[in-house]
C-alpha cells in the first residue's frame, strides 16, 4: 500500500487524535504532515506566495489566510509523494470519517494506474462518470465529469504530485478549487465508488475556513456586490463552457 499521511494543525488535537484511532484500527500506516498556519503568516509570507491579481482575473474569491496555510499544508504533502519512493501516496485532511472499507480501497488503488489524482470522497450524491471500470472487490473508478472539490481525501501518483509542484505557487484560487481546473495541470482526476470516506468532525481549536471567511479580512480588496454578482456569473459560466468542451473530448476518447 502506498504510504498515507495526515494534514494536522498542532493546535487541533482532538481531530488528529480521532484520525490516528480510525487509521490504525485498520492497520494503515501514516505520517502526519505538520499544517502551515495561515493565521499566523506575516504579510511577507503571504505576499511571497499569493497573486491577488491573478486572483482577481481567475478567482470567484479574494482568499483568506487559512486557505493559504492550506494550499501550503497539501504542497508540503505533494513534496513527500514526489520525493519519496513509493509511486504515489494518500493525503487525508484531519476531519475525515474512514468507511470500514478504506484499507482495501487504498490498498486496490495502490496496484492500479491510468489516472494522476483519485478522490476518495465527494460531496454530489450523483455524479456522471466517464470510462467507469471495476477496481478490486466492491469499488469501480472512473472519471467524474465535474472533479469534486472537497479535497478530505485523495490519492496522488508520484508523477501527479510533481507535476502539481510546477504549477504553485503563486496561489490564486483555493487549492480545492484548483482541482476542479483539471486542464490546467493536465492532471487525470479520478473518482472511487463508493466512496471509503465521509466527512467527520468539524470542530476545530484553529477555527475553520468557512469562519474565516465569514470574519476575517479577505486579502485583496472585495469587490462591491453588484460586481461580485456580474464576476460570478462571469466565472461561473465560463466554467462551465470549458469543462463542457473537455468533457466532449472525454467522451470521444
Amino acid at each position: 500500500m502506498w504510504p498515507s499521511y495526515v494534514i494536522n494543525l498542532a493546535d487541533n488535537t482532538e481531530r488528529m487524535a480521532r484520525s490516528v484511532a480510525q487509521l490504525e484500527a485498520q492497520g494503515i500506516p501514516f505520517e502526519r504532515i505538520e499544517a502551515v498556519n495561515g493565521w499566523a503568516m506575516s504579510d511577507a509570507e503571504i505576499a511571497a506566495v499569493y497573486d491577488p491579481v491573478e486572483n482577481r482575473r481567475r478567482a470567484k474569491y479574494p482568499l483568506v489566510r487559512p486557505e493559504i496555510g492550506c494550499y501550503l499544508s497539501h504542497i508540503k504533502a505533494w513534496e513527500r509523494i514526489a520525493g519519496g519512493e513509493a509511486e504515489g501516496g494518500f493525503i487525508f485532511e484531519d476531519d475525515f470519517q474512514a468507511a470500514h472499507d478504506l484499507a482495501a480501497a487504498l490498498g486496490a488503488l495502490s496496484d492500479d494506474s491510468g489516472w494522476d489524482m483519485v478522490k476518495l470522497f465527494t460531496l454530489a450524491p450523483e455524479v456522471k462518470m466517464y470510462h467507469e471500470r471495476p477496481l478490486g472487490e466492491g469499488f469501480t473508478i472512473g472519471f467524474p465529469a465535474r472533479v469534486p472539490t472537497c479535497l478530505l481525501g485523495y490519492g496522488l501518483t508520484r508523477a501527479g504530485a510533481a507535476r502539481l509542484l510546477e504549477t504553485a505557487p503563486p496561489i490564486v484560487r483555493p487549492v480545492d478549487e484548483d482541482q476542479k481546473f483539471f486542464w490546467e495541470t493536465g492532471l487525470r482526476v479520478a473518482l472511487i465508488r463508493p466512496q471509503p470516506l465521509s466527512v467527520g468532525e468539524q470542530d476545530a481549536t484553529t477555527g475553520t475556513i468557512g469562519q474565516a471567511r465569514r470574519k476575517d479580512a479577505p486579502l485583496s480588496p472585495p469587490r462591491g456586490r453588484l460586481a461580485q454578482t456580474l464576476h460570478g456569473l462571469r466565472y461561473q459560466l465560463g466554467y462551465r463552457a470549458r469543462l463542457a468542451w473537455h468533457n466532449r473530448k472525454r467522451a470521444r476518447e
